[in-house]
């Protein structure tokens, strides 16, 4: 039996100091064929230099060079045109594939069945410099964290640590590719892929994420941050997609929470969004 094609999306954007390790992280799996796509989305410092030199041996891969940044979410819909691979990895530029990463993914997802789209993992934290900070698990112990369908969990709360994602090709042509009017994509990419499939978990580390002082992630509860608006945008959809009490009542809390966070920031045109979703919710039979 031939090993399947797994495609690694690995989107840099001024990742100069960390970007070589992603890619090297990639060139050790234990997994082969891997298909590798490379997007510089127009970093301002040294990226695209490092990335050309690393790549200098590797003609096999593909790297796309952006004059100007377009977003996280246009990056990875224009990579997904050329990928081929049956399985997909988005890696952002400042993480660390662990070698089995791959491997492992193809395994749990191949032996859970075709309902089963998308592998998550516990998740090694390491400082800029690389250093190590804990484990994910530390804080979302694996006893708590659900598998199979996990859609109203997913609602409910994070636990899940989005750089270990590993997914079937069929999930993002199912769900019709990223969101280009989000600031982030993972999310979106959660509550959309788990509405129809289900999810498997590793107790095993498969990933490095680097905390990186003012990242993406790092302004998500910041005031009048895009990440806040788009979390008021992926709430929407799950109004939308919400089927049963049980998921309508995750969703109020969820709105609750995030009411109370636009408050804390004094965003309150976003508070009052989030509370009127909330009422509409209340009264939804």
């Amino acid at each position: 039996m031939n090993s399947p094609l797994v495609t690694v999306l690995c989107l840099c954007y001024n990742h100069a100091r960390f970007v070589a390790e992603a890619i090297d992280s990639v060139f050790a799996q234990t997994h082969q064929p891997i298909q590798l796509i490379v997007v510089d989305d127009g970093s301002a410092d040294s990226s695209a230099q490092v990335i050309e030199q690393m790549l200098r041996d590797h003609p096999d891969v593909l790297f796309l060079k952006h004059s100007h940044n377009r977003g996280y979410c246009a990056s990875l819909n224009e990579a997904l045109k050329h990928a081929k691979g049956e399985f997909i990895i988005d890696l952002s530029g400042d993480d660390v594939l662990l070698p089995q990463r791959v491997a492992s993914g193809v395994v749990e997802l191949n032996r859970s069945g075709e309902r089963y789209g998308v592998s998550f993992s516990d998740a090694i934290l390491i400082t800029e410099l690389g250093e190590y900070m804990g484990l994910h698990s530390a804080n979302f112990p694996h006893a708590a964290i659900p598998t199979g369908d996990i859609y109203a969990e997913l609602i409910n709360r994070y636990f899940i640590c989005p750089p270990t994602l590993m997914f079937r090709r069929s999930v993002i042509e199912r769900i019709g590719g990223y969101d280009e009017s989000l600031a982030f994509e993972d999310f979106d990419f959660l509550i959309r892929a788990s509405r129809d499939f289900y999810f498997t978990y590793s107790r095993q580390p498969l990933v490095k994420r680097r905390i990186v002082k003012n990242s993406m992630s790092a302004h998500q509860f910041k005031r009048d941050s895009p990440q806040r608006w788009s979390t008021y945008q992926v709430c929407l959809k799950i109004k939308g997609l919400n089927r049963s009490r049980i998921e309508n009542q995750a969703l109020k809390k969820r709105l609750l929470y995030e009411t109370i966070i636009s408050i804390r920031l004094l965003e309150f045109g976003l508070a009052t969004r989030f509370l009127k979703m909330l009422f509409s919710v209340v009264f939804t039979r």
